[in-house]
């Protein structure tokens, strides 16, 4: 799903890993072939669902019991790592399953990042501000529910047009020291670089507090800002809901 020509370095592999297995929990790691590990309490995806994370070619897999272990196992544990990010191929081994994703996921090394900040300006917003709160509000629900925007632990790095916030992004706080990017901007002013300058801001502000840039995104959209900013994609996850789950 990669589309960078230059290996990406070791190290952002490494940390990429180590925060996933340590979501996984249990004793759930990375391997060339799927072995599902039963974690009740994973976190690579919702509660009482399997989750596949494919980074730089190996698999880490959690189920949240041994039987749904077993169906993904069977279903699924012949395939080759780049497969189970297909969603016809996941349709054909699974047909009564719900599937979440795949989802891209890109990471930063500091060194790497390319500030985008345009002609916007961005002004850190309290995340109770009327104009904030209103630019959620009057988002598709959809929209924002994939950038997560309403679920960042920074204030917002909005750009304003007159009193009117346009495009907003931050970051929740996740484990290792990982800062999860999120970013969105008003349907009526796409295409026009403000998701690219807002989410520039927040990745500034997450390397100045020493943390780990995390992009996970599944519009391409989305995923052409996080290459614009330097992040590389490193594989992507998928969340399974089988039928036999309650």
């Amino acid at each position: 799903m990669s589309v960078d020509t230059d290996p990406p370095p070791a190290a952002l592999i490494a940390r990429a890993r180590e925060l996933w297995e340590c979501l996984a929990g249990e004793t759930a790691g990375f391997a060339s072939a799927m072995s599902v590990a039963v974690s009740r309490g994973s976190g690579l995806g919702p509660a009482g669902w399997a989750g596949l994370v494919v980074l730089d070619g190996a698999v880490l897999a959690t189920a949240p019991d041994h039987d749904t272990a077993r169906v993904i196992e069977q279903a699924l544990g012949d395939l080759p790592a780049a497969s189970l990010g297909d969603t016809g191929v996941l349709a054909s081994r699974l047909p009564a399953a719900e599937v979440i994703g795949p989802a891209a996921l890109a990471y930063l090394d500091p060194a790497e990042f390319r500030p985008q900040p345009g002609g916007a300006v961005t002004v850190p917003t309290d995340l109770d501000d009327p104009g904030f709160r209103q630019f959620l509000l009057a988002a598709d629900p959809d929209d924002a529910g994939e950038s997560g925007i309403g679920e960042i632990t920074t204030p917002a790095f909005a750009i304003r047009e007159g009193d009117r916030v346009v495009a907003a992004a931050g970051y929740r706080d996740w484990p290792l020291g990982t800062a999860h990017l999120s970013v969105l901007t008003a349907a009526a002013a796409r295409g026009r670089g403000l998701a690219r300058a807002a989410a520039s801001a927040a990745v500034a502000h997450a390397i100045a507090e020493g943390r780990r840039p995390q992009w996970r995104a599944r519009p391409l959209a989305s995923r052409r800002v996080a290459r614009a900013l330097g992040f590389r994609e490193l594989g992507f996850q998928v969340c399974i809901r089988p039928a036999l789950c309650p």
